[in-house]
């Protein structure tokens, strides 16, 4: 693999991208799209554990009121926001769209992220080809001295290969991935909106049966 290492290839390409891509991006987008790397390792989100949990959560509201609920210990966010919500008393409308805010949030971050390295992908063959021309000016610049005329052709050739890679290779899989992992969240989220505006639907009455609070 030596022959196809060159140094001055990889610094005009790989910090070419990077440079143009800060550039184009926000640094929240940006940081997102480096978090997002280790979700590619593990399995696609499924909604079954917090559905299961928000069940649980249901029967002891059923059995020991939705004050209870307040105690409870909700790693989700989506769903501890919900839980709060009917907590303080909102209704299964209300519910139903904290619910879908928080998941609508969810999905443009990741999406964020996603364009990041598509924008990468987008950006790397541009620099490969900048890498080339600055090769191949460096090859003409060179002609009396054959001894730099080939160390400039690498350059000039090693670029467009690097350009390519990056993009096909690296950052446009990592792109698509993350938008296959953003739609399969998505939709299992939306899963867990009807059973959680479902225990606000229960527990609405006893709020409204709630005596009001006297002024002291």
């Amino acid at each position: 693999l030596a022959p196809y290492l060159d140094p001055a290839a990889i610094g005009i390409v790989g910090g070419g991208t990077l440079i143009a891509t800060v550039l184009r991006t926000q640094l929240g987008d940006l940081g997102r799209a480096v978090t997002a790397l280790p979700v590619l390792l593990r399995r696609p989100f499924r909604a079954d554990p917090l559905l299961d949990q928000i069940a649980a959560l249901g029967r002891i509201a059923a059995r020991h009121g939705v004050m209870t609920l307040d105690r409870s210990v909700i790693a989700d966010a989506d769903v501890s926001v919900a839980i709060a919500a009917i907590v303080d008393g909102a209704d299964a409308e209300a519910v139903h769209a904290i619910v879908r805010q928080a998941r609508q949030a969810r999905i443009e971050r990741h999406l964020a992220a996603a364009e990041v390295w598509a924008s990468a992908a987008e950006v790397a063959p541009a620099m490969g080809m900048v890498g080339t021309l600055i090769g191949l000016v460096k090859m003409f610049v060179s002609m009396n001295d054959p001894s730099a005329i080939g160390a400039a052709m690498a350059v000039a050739l090693l670029a467009t290969l690097y350009g390519a890679l990056i993009a096909s290779l690296i950052a446009m899989p990592i792109a698509a991935r993350l938008r296959r992992q953003a739609r399969i969240e998505a939709f299992e989220r939306l899963r867990i909106e009807t059973p959680l505006a479902a225990i606000a639907l229960r527990e609405l009455p006893r709020h409204r049966d709630q005596p009001p609070l006297r002024e002291r």
